[in-house]
């Protein structure tokens, strides 16, 4: 998609942070850009604040993790705009995905396989069929996360595990992609080695109350505020990565369609190798000790 102008995008969890800056970025590509969030009062307001600085957007409300929701929302697209060329299924949740495993309870898995990674599987069986019927250029962007994706934090074992399922998911749409002949791209996005300052803190305020635990938790959902203080005691620096700077190379990638948008750093790439050389020396993951805590 060399061409952005004039398109049609959808992106999913664009109420705020990494969904919110790719929506702005293309709209200002010339994109007509529909922004789709669990949060109404938070959607419409980023949409009211993105219209007064002349920014045209469109707001629909969607569960990611209801297949009808999401078709909702296909729908909608279609009867206002006709045709979806881009789509990027980003809503995620991670807050309070701290812990050992076998403290962790089934509901806490179930609310977070339903929105990361079924979130991805909804989008893409409700707009990929439509998206190849009109046999333009278009593409699909999985938002996943260093964390499971390159190498899981031992200490958030769902969240690393939904988001090693993306990238999964997300190979097997390319290849399958490429085998028909499809004029369609697909990315698989890790926002970056640095931190991020969106809403994935305080994703817990969205959980809903039947999949809420009946005891509980022994350890609290990590805030924004307990996370700097974790990484201050242990003398950590914590270095943000701006949105903006995500959706720029999201733009990049999408137009050269290309698969992995992964940034290059020190800390990504040492990973990388340390899980493929365990991988290939048939060892212990014992590289997975330096990234508890």
């Amino acid at each position: 998609m060399k061409d952005l102008h004039g398109k049609v995008a959808v992106v999913t969890g664009g109420a705020s942070g990494v969904g919110r800056a790719m929506g702005e970025r293309f709209a200002r590509e010339g994109m007509h850009v529909v922004l789709a969030d669990v949060e109404r009062p938070v959607l419409d307001a980023t949409v009211d604040e993105l219209k007064a600085d002349g920014i045209e957007v469109t707001g629909i409300a969607t569960d990611v993790s209801d297949l009808a929701s999401v078709e909702r929302l296909r729908d909608q697209t279609l009867e206002r705009f006709g045709k979806v060329h881009l789509l990027c299924n980003n809503a995620g949740v991670g807050a309070g995905a701290e812990g050992h495993i076998w403290d962790h309870t089934i509901n806490d898995w179930t609310w977070a396989l339903d929105v990361n990674v079924y979130g991805v599987i909804n989008g893409i069986v409700a707009f990929v069929p439509s998206m190849l019927d009109h046999g333009e250029e278009g593409h699909v962007v999985n938002t996943s996360s260093g964390n499971g994706g390159v190498s899981p934090l031992p200490g958030t074992p769902i969240y690393a595990t939904t988001k090693a399922a993306v990238v999964t998911i997300s190979e097997c749409l390319y290849a399958q992609l490429q085998s028909v002949g499809a004029e369609i791209g697909a990315s698989v996005l890790f926002p970056g080695p640095k931190m991020l300052r969106t809403g994935l803190f305080s994703s817990w305020r969205n959980r809903p109350p039947e999949l809420a635990n009946p005891t509980p938790r022994k350890t609290p959902p990590t805030t924004i505020e307990s996370f700097e203080k974790r990484m201050a005691d242990a003398g950590i620096a914590v270095d943000y990565t701006p949105v903006e700077e995500v959706a720029g190379r999201v733009v990049d990638a999408v137009k050269a369609r290309q698969f992995w948008i992964l940034p290059e750093s020190d800390r990504s790439d040492a990973q990388i190798n340390a899980r493929a050389a365990s991988m290939l020396a048939r060892s212990n993951p014992d590289y997975l000790r330096d990234l508890t805590g």
